[in-house]
This record gives structure tokens, C-alpha cells and sequence, in this order.
């Protein structure tokens, strides 16, 4: 293979894996519209529960509790479910103030899945609302969750997570805000082209029958759970009109701490659920977990990589500029600049978020590498200590 059959084949996959793929869902959308927006108009106001699985969350309860009751749904269809693992801070002090919601808590910490696993167990709804303590949600986040459930197809609902907005921004904020704009964008085409890939653990809701318990080694908890009903045949449904809200990570070094762990996860994942990969029994739904994630997190870092290295091979040994070839190394040693100039000025607030992207997404995929390595040496924990935030 020549070095530019190579060139174009990583670049290739970088392209395809960031733009091709979510073209291709415009396309495929623009000839679902009439047929997806059908049961998205329906009112539905069934028995619910929010569960709130909690570690030490002192600090965020009251403001948990506030929001929850400020919910626009029935007060006496909503039930309120927190499961404190192993808190050892003042949660428990804190949720006493409150009346008509349940408490269960266990002194020994086993993580976030464990307590999934045991808060479904008491839940006594059709339905069930998972969120996290420190995120809050919109008004309307129920109600906009529950009308995709009238449709019997429907197994999950995934709500949108938003990074909390400010005009100013640091590396880190400007790059996790625009990213997830990204994702929800990519979330909401897959949704109208049948099922979304996964949920995020801030916000999602799926049928209680239909949940099966999680391996309690499972670091994506969101993530199984939510693929595990689509591999059912059961839709994931997109609510752009439910917002889970929450602060950026306080610093690079915290962001790098998460997105690690959620690489390794989406490597746990890929080993554990390879069954997905088979087109012919999952069809769109395999194209999809290929495209948005498995290709994320195996081909494109190597691709960034090796697409600047059989460029460069190419050019060698010749002006810069004097060819088409040239001017594609150019650009990405533009890229690469803009990527060292964010990693050196990530505290700089700027109104141009679009500055870090670069930054942005050298890290996300130096991330993915981390957590390859991360979880083929078997160095991780279902237990981990949150990135605190802003």
C-alpha cells in the first residue's frame, strides 16, 4: 500500500468518524421527519420514579431537592428515590429535612452501578428517571422525557446534558460546552433514524420491566444499561427538550480524570458487548455503535496519528507549499499549533470558545489512548472520586 492510498484511508476515518457520519444521519432524516414526529406530539403522564443514586453529595442535595420539587409534573405521580452509597459527609442529615421521598443508604461504598442495582429494586413505577445529584434539570425535563413512552417501541428516553453557559470561557468549559452540543446534535439525528446510541447517566429514563441488572464492575453504567435495551429491539429515544445542567470540570486535569475513565469504560464496553458489531442481527443500530463510538475509541486516535506521518513522508524532501500534498500538511501543522497554544493558554477566558476546539479534541482523543491503556493493564475501579467542578 503507497503512502497515499494510507494518507487517505486515516484521513479518511477521521473524516467519516467526525463529519461523513453525521451527514449520512442528515440524510436519512430528512426522509424520516413525517414518521418520527408521530407519537412525539402525545401527552403521557404515567407513575414515575427519579432515582438518585448519591456519594457524598452533601452540598448538592438542597439544591437537588429544590429543583426535583420544582418539576412540572403531578406531584402525586412522582415519586422520589435517593440510594446514598457508602456517604460518609452530611447527605443523610440533609435528606431528613425532607418529607414524602425515600432514603436508602448502605455505609459501605461498592459504586455507582451497585447502587443502581439495588434503588431499582424499590422502585414500585412503570417508569424511572435516573439523574445525578449535581445536575439540574428544566422545568418541562419530565413531561418532555414521558410523551416519547407512549410509544410501546420506545425502552429509553435520553435527555440532553448541558455544560452551564458563560460567555467567558476557560479551555476546558469552551471545549466541553461545544462538544456536547456536538453529541446532542449527533444524538438527535440517531434518534430520528430510529434508535440513539447510549444515554447519559445525568439524565436518562427507561420502562422498570425492561431494566436487567447491571455487572457491578460496570464503569459506563449509563451506557450498558441504555444499549442493553436497544439490543432488545427497543428504540433510545433523544428529548432535546429535556436539559440535565450541570457545571464544567474545574480544571483540564479534572476533565482529563473523567474522560479517561469513560474511555476505559467504552473499552469495558466494546469487549463485553462485541455482539453488537453483528449487522446482521442489529442492522442501523450496528452501523451506528460503529460509527459514533467503537471507531472513536479504537481507529481515530491511530488515524491522527499516522495521517500526519504519511503526510509528512509524502512531502518529505520538498518545499512545504509546493503541492496539493503541501498545503494538507500545512493545515495540520496549523492544527497542531492551535492545539499547543490551547494546552498553554487553558486558563485564558476568551469569548471565541471556538479557539480551544483543536485543544479540545486532541485531548479527547489523547483520553481515549489513556484509557485503552488504562483498561487493558486492568488499572481501574468501579469506585472513583468525581471531577469536581465549576
Amino acid at each position: 500500500m503507497g503512502l497515499k492510498t494510507a494518507f487517505w484511508i486515516f484521513t479518511g476515518i477521521i473524516v467519516y468518524a467526525y463529519l461523513g457520519y453525521t451527514l449520512l444521519l442528515v440524510v436519512l432524516a430528512f426522509f424520516q421527519r413525517s414518521r418520527s414526529k408521530a407519537f412525539e406530539k402525545q401527552p403521557f403522564e404515567p407513575h414515575l420514579t427519579l432515582l438518585i443514586p448519591a456519594y457524598n453529595e452533601a452540598g448538592s442535595i438542597e439544591a437537588k431537592m429544590e429543583n426535583s420539587m420544582s418539576l412540572d409534573y403531578p406531584k402525586e405521580k412522582l415519586n422520589i428515590i435517593w440510594v446514598t452509597d457508602g456517604s460518609d459527609d452530611e447527605s443523610l442529615s440533609v435528606l431528613s429535612r425532607y418529607q414524602n421521598i425515600d432514603v436508602h443508604h448502605l455505609p459501605e461504598r461498592k459504586g455507582k452501578i451497585h447502587a443502581m442495582n439495588r434503588g431499582m429494586k424499590l422502585v414500585s413505577t412503570s417508569f424511572v428517571v435516573f439523574t445525578d445529584a449535581n445536575t439540574m434539570l428544566n422545568r418541562n425535563a419530565i413531561r418532555e422525557m414521558m410523551k416519547y413512552f407512549a410509544d410501546a417501541r420506545v425502552g429509553c428516553v435520553a435527555g440532553e446534558k448541558r455544560i452551564q453557559d458563560n460567555n467567558v470561557e476557560k479551555a476546558v468549559e469552551a471545549g466541553e460546552g461545544l462538544y456536547w452540543r456536538y453529541e446532542s446534535l449527533i444524538k438527535k439525528l440517531e434518534s430520528k433514524n430510529g434508535s440513539a446510541v447510549g444515554a447519559v447517566g445525568e439524565l436518562f429514563a427507561i420502562r422498570t420491566e425492561i431494566f436487567e441488572e447491571v455487572r457491578e464492575d460496570t464503569i459506563l453504567d449509563d451506557f450498558a444499561i441504555s444499549l442493553q435495551i436497544a439490543s432488545r429491539g427497543y428504540f433510545i429515544k433523544y428529548a432535546p427538550g429535556a436539559k440535565g445542567t450541570e457545571t464544567a470540570s474545574v480544571s483540564v486535569k479534572e476533565e482529563l480524570k473523567r474522560k479517561i475513565r469513560i474511555a476505559c469504560g467504552g473499552w469495558q464496553t466494546l469487549f463485553r458487548m462485541p455482539h453488537l458489531l453483528n449487522i446482521f442481527s442489529y442492522g442501523f443500530l450496528s452501523l451506528k455503535y460503529l460509527s459514533h463510538k467503537v471507531l472513536r475509541w479504537t481507529l481515530v486516535p491511530l488515524s491522527f496519528f499516522m495521517a500526519f506521518i504519511t503526510n509528512m513522508l509524502i512531502v518529505w524532501g520538498r518545499p512545504l507549499l509546493s503541492d496539493f500534498y503541501g498545503y494538507l500538511l500545512g493545515l495540520q501543522i496549523l492544527f497542531y499549533m492551535a492545539v499547543i497554544w490551547g494546552a498553554l493558554f487553558n486558563n485564558r477566558r476568551t469569548r471565541i470558545k471556538i479557539l480551544f476546539a483543536p485543544y479540545y479534541l486532541f485531548f479527547m482523543n489523547y483520553a481515549i489512548v489513556a484509557g485503552m491503556i488504562r483498561y487493558l493493564s486492568g488499572n481501574y475501579s468501579v469506585k472513583w472520586e468525581k471531577a469536581k467542578r465549576s
